[in-house]
């Protein structure tokens, strides 16, 4: 083998090697790179509840809440939080029994349960907690924000309730559910509460 030929053979190694170990660096890169996510679920229902409340009115709200903690000698602790959510109202028709009902050639009267909050919701994609300070543990952290969201449950509760939901929500019984029945039934209906 000549000289030249050893060169050409050496060269080519030396580019194949080279080539080789640029790949390696690149995959190996790429492997660190990516990451791969496993989900496992076990889904199970725990209860089947049947349904039977009548929605009447719904009041959507957007609170901010400012919650500190106050320190003698670290700093104060704080969360800033806007709060979106909603709070309804609605009668539990499963309530409603046989004697409730009285009826005469054309009128019919209903005696409904009292309306009542069904649930407070917060929306939690639109909810947002806008700032975290003065915390040094991740958990405090974390408790101060559960705790935000329930005082901010609490206060669409309260909220809801000095602008007199419940009252709407029979006020809405009467324009939504009456006309309702007096399709139904051919008569005239008066509901009353109990």
């Amino acid at each position: 083998m000549t000289n030249r030929s050893r060169i050409s053979v050496t060269l080519i190694l030396a580019l194949v090697i080279t080539g080789f170990l640029i790949f390696i660096f690149f995959y190996v890169k790429h492997e660190f790179n990516t990451t791969r996510t496993e989900v496992n679920e076990d889904v199970m229902v725990s209860r089947i509840v049947s349904m039977g409340k009548l929605e009447l009115v719904k009041y959507a709200m957007k609170d901010v809440i400012e919650k500190k903690e106050l320190h003698t000698i670290l700093p104060d602790s704080r969360v800033l939080f806007v709060a979106v959510g909603e709070v309804t109202a609605c009668i539990d028709l499963t309530k409603v029994k046989k004697d409730d009902i009285t009826q005469t050639a054309d009128s019919i009267w209903v005696n409904l349960p009292k309306p009542e909050i069904c649930y407070v919701k917060l929306d939690h994609q639109k909810s947002k907690v806008y700032d975290v300070s003065g915390v040094w543990f991740p958990d405090k952290a974390k408790s101060m924000v559960e705790d935000v969201y329930q005082i901010a449950e609490k206060k669409m509760l309260t909220t809801a309730n000095e602008m007199n939901l419940l009252g709407k929500a029979q006020q809405n019984a009467g324009l939504i559910f009456r006309p309702f029945l007096e399709n139904v039934s051919g008569k005239k209906v008066v509901l009353k509460f109990k």
